[in-house]
């Protein structure tokens, strides 16, 4: 039963290990693939703030070579680019009101380009200046907010996981809100404004939370595990019950021919001692005859004829007898673990053991390898256990448990079986192994005969007694095996 158990747990644990280990790959590729799908949108944003911001340095490249004459064209630029909030002009002879575009238009002539006047991105708005080559200046004040059309957006800005965000000299402004979130798997993006006049950071973050994994994929794969096991250990247990009633058939049809062996002999055994009996009668009466008148020559001779007759049946019994037995040497022996061969035996008859509900307990397990045939240990101890199992069936009240126990003694391996059965009556016991003596209902009283008989042909013996605590302890004695080391 603990074997049934343990066989159960590796199961649920190799169903459990398999689950976890698919459903973690497949969580793996769904969030990659979430990852790829960011990606994708970030760069779509980054691309399409660069070609607007682009655009920025061409607007004031070319009011710088339009010069101050065309200054009335200035105000339509708003309405051609919604984003541009206002465009200002510098003529040469004039100064800046404000400082900030004054050190953004000398930083301007200085790099040849652009620059970005100080300015706090929080107002959702910036400026860029330009110094033109007469002397003036040009400034664009630039809405943060519209910098990409709202049709050309890669996402839903109100529904969107993602947040986007410009950066720029520690400061930030907020292009799309995504989800507050602050934990599961975070997705970052960060890479600069194709426009080295506005050097802002695209930047994007995704938060991926557990709402968000493949839960179906991965519960589909966690019942497709778990069904392939079922079908597997179900197969297994099929394909383990086929060798187990296989095995027990092979003893079984042993165990008949054996019994049928023994069955011979106790016949032969049975009928030589009467016809012994007849032979030795005929012969007195034959010699009696003899001293009758010559006319009873007849009866003499009748009477040779019975005697020769039951010569003839006792040496068909004797002939009967000699070929039922297995020849001297015939059986291959080979050295054996004899804790091996019972937990075989046990193996063989777990069914057995589970219905019954009878639980093992092993005393001792010492290693003890003997030199026996292979099938006649395998029955001595099948026997042994079966029998334990039949006697504990009449035990109708109490705990139900097999104890056995492997142990040195001397130069012997002793195997004990014991159960907690009725045990074995003291009148019993003298006749315990007597061809056809039986102390179960039904029985044919050949097995333990049979076991007896097997065990001396492997220079062993068996014997019965009462078991402490009660019921029926068997122990089988084998020589140990000199040639194997220890």
């Amino acid at each position: 039963m603990r074997r049934a158990w343990m066989s159960r747990l590796n199961w649920i644990a190799a169903g459990l290990a398999l689950s976890l280990l698919g459903a973690w790959f497949i969580a793996q590729r769904g969030l990659e693939a979430q990852r790829a799908a960011f990606e994708t949108d970030a760069r779509i944003v980054h691309r399409l703030l660069s070609q607007q911001v682009v655009q920025h340095d061409a607007v004031l490249a070319t009011l710088a070579l339009l010069e101050p004459e065309r200054a009335e064209a200035l105000p339509r630029l708003s309405a051609i680019y919604p984003r541009l909030l206002s465009v200002i002009a510098r003529a040469p002879d004039e100064a800046w009101r404000q400082p900030a575009l004054a050190r953004a238009e000398a930083a301007s002539r200085t790099g040849g380009r652009g620059a970005m006047a100080d300015g706090d991105l929080g107002t959702g708005r910036y400026t860029l200046v330009l110094g033109a080559a007469g002397g003036g200046a040009y400034a664009l004040v630039i809405a943060l907010d519209g910098l990409v059309p709202e049709a050309d957006w890669p996402m839903d800005r109100a529904r969107s996981p993602v947040r986007v965000a410009l950066r720029w000299n520690g400061q930030a402004h907020t292009l799309q809100a995504g989800l507050p979130l602050t934990q599961g798997w975070r997705f970052d993006f960060d890479k600069v404004v194709a426009a080295e006049s506005q050097p802002f950071h695209a930047v994007a973050t995704r938060w991926v939370g557990w709402g968000e994994l493949p839960w179906l994929g991965m519960g589909a794969w966690a019942l497709t595990v778990l069904a392939g096991l079922a079908a597997l250990a179900h197969a297994l247990r099929l394909r383990e019950a086929r060798q187990r009633a296989e095995a027990l058939l092979r003893l079984g049809q042993l165990g008949r021919l054996n019994a049928m062996g023994e069955f011979a002999a106790g016949l032969a055994h049975e009928l030589n001692q009467p016809l012994t009996a007849v032979l030795a009668s005929t012969q007195a009466a034959q010699r009696l005859l003899a001293d009758e008148p010559p006319a009873l020559d007849t009866a003499r001779e009748a009477m040779g004829r019975a005697g020769a007759q039951a010569r003839r049946a006792a040496e068909v019994l004797a002939r009967l007898r000699r070929g039922l037995q297995p020849p001297a040497g015939a059986a291959e022996q080979r050295a054996l673990d004899l804790g091996a061969c019972v937990r075989e035996a046990l193996h063989l008859l777990q069914p057995e053991i589970d219905r019954r509900g009878v639980a093992v307990r092993w005393l001792a397990s010492d290693p003890a390898v003997v030199r026996a045939d292979p099938i006649a240990i395998d029955q001595i101890v099948h026997n042994l256990i079966a029998n334990a199992l039949q006697a504990m069936d009449r035990q109708a009240e109490g705990p139900r448990e097999l104890r056995l126990a492997v142990r040195r003694e001397g130069g012997q391996a002793v195997l004990d079986v014991a159960d907690t059965g009725p045990g074995l009556p003291p009148e019993v016991l003298p006749r315990l192994f007597e061809p056809f003596f039986s102390t179960r209902e039904g029985g044919l009283g050949l097995g333990l005969t049979l076991s007896e008989s097997l065990a001396q042909a492997q220079g062993g013996r068996l014997g019965a007694g009462a078991a402490p605590g009660g019921g029926a302890l068997f122990s089988l004695h084998l020589p140990l095996d000199t040639e194997t080391p220890p």
